[in-house]
C-alpha cells in the first residue's frame, strides 16, 4: 500500500487520480470511473466528486493507496 499525502482536510476522487498519475487531465475521468473497477474503503465507487479524507484506501486495479492528510 502506498501511502499518499495531502494537505488539505479532503481530495476528490478525481482529483486523486490526477494526483496519482493514473490520468493526465480531467476529461479522461468520468469514462475512467464508468470502465474501471474503482474501491474506497472496500466499496465500489463511480463519483468523481467522492470525498477521500484521511486513512481512506483507493484500489484501482489492484494498486491500493491510502489517503494520509496531515488537517484532522
Amino acid at each position: 500500500m502506498k501511502q499518499i499525502p495531502i494537505k488539505e482536510e479532503y481530495i476528490t476522487l478525481g482529483k486523486f487520480l490526477k494526483y496519482v498519475g493514473i490520468l493526465n487531465n480531467g476529461g479522461e475521468i468520468k469514462s475512467f470511473l464508468l470502465s474501471n473497477d474503482i474501491l474506497v474503503n472496500d466499496t465500489p465507487e463511480k463519483r468523481r466528486g467522492r470525498k477521500l479524507r484521511n486513512n481512506d484506501k483507493v484500489n484501482v486495479g489492484g494498486n491500493v493507496y491510502e489517503v494520509v492528510s496531515d488537517v484532522h
